[in-house]
């Protein structure tokens, strides 16, 4: 499976984003596909997760990106997406997807991850 990332940018505080992660190489709908992200000096952090249609499909986020995050998925374009709202210099990060394959239980670890995007950069200023 590769993962592409991309929809960073700069943005000032209070701006959206929407990051856009799509997928080739195998049937993604086998998959649970998540969003992390990574600050200079910091562990990769969960944000959000939607399960595969087997699992129910369903959206898991960390209790501090509830309200302002939101993961969604074209099985169509075998793409997921990530919608932030009111961005906070603090959100300021390299984003990653990933896709996963382990139990639900893991879906919003890191290491349970089977494959990674490369990564795509927000920025946020104040």
């Amino acid at each position: 499976v590769q993962l592409q990332a991309s929809g960073g940018g700069l943005v000032q505080a209070g701006g959206s984003l929407r990051l856009s992660c799509t997928a080739s190489g195998d049937n993604l709908r086998n998959y649970h596909m998540g969003w992390f992200r990574q600050a200079p000096g910091k562990e990769r952090e969960f944000i959000a997760a939607r399960s595969r249609p087997g699992s129910g499909g369903n959206a898991y986020y960390a209790d501090s990106a509830k309200g302002r995050f939101t993961i969604s998925r074209d099985h169509a374009k075998a793409a997921t997406y990530l919608q932030i709202t009111s961005l906070k210099p603090e959100d300021t990060a390299t984003y990653y997807c990933g896709a996963s394959r382990v139990a639900l239980s893991g879906i919003g670890q890191a290491n349970h991850y089977l494959y990674w995007g490369k990564g795509t950069q927000v920025t946020v200023s104040s």
